[in-house]
């Protein structure tokens, strides 16, 4: 179970409140990371997204019994490998008038005829893939144990 993933945006607080928008949640300042938000829909698994500053990276503690630290990174990409998969109580059409509003892009799209996802692209650079009620059926009907041995054993081959 994924309980919370962190993100960085150019505009932290507008992300925050579109994703709270798609997720039906709340946002709050995040105090360990001034200017960096919490968005949380209050749901039993505790599931929130952590959105903080363009730049911010998590470093080791120095010493080894110290936690981690903010650090920032003047010089990071404006793109990331590091996606999720997140399943919103709301329909395409409503995520779609998020995205428009926002002048980001959204495209719904099949994955290898598994399921579907609508990619929503926050400030056109960080793709968070968000699945409708209908898709998160489909996806969780793929990610049953027995299918996926099936689907690699197959790719494997």
């Amino acid at each position: 179970m994924i309980h919370h993933i962190s993100i960085s945006a150019i505009n932290p607080l507008g992300v925050a409140q579109a994703l709270a928008k798609v997720m039906k949640g709340q946002i709050a300042p995040f105090p360990p990371h001034p200017g960096s938000y919490f968005v949380f829909p209050g749901d039993e698994h505790g599931t929130a997204i952590e959105v903080y500053p363009l730049g911010s990276e998590i470093a080791p503690g120095a010493a080894a019994n110290e936690q981690c630290m903010f650090v920032h990174n003047a010089n990071s990409s404006m793109f990331t490998a590091t996606h999720a998969a997140i399943s919103v109580p709301v329909s395409q059409a409503e995520i779609e008038q998020v995205g428009v509003s926002e002048g980001w892009r959204v495209v719904r799209c099949s994955r290898e005829s598994f399921f579907d996802v609508i990619e929503f692209w926050l400030e056109n650079r960080l793709m968070i893939e968000l699945l409708t009620p209908e898709m998160a059926s489909q996806y969780l009907a793929f990610t049953k144990t027995e299918k996926l041995q099936e689907v690699f054993a197959t790719a494997a081959n």
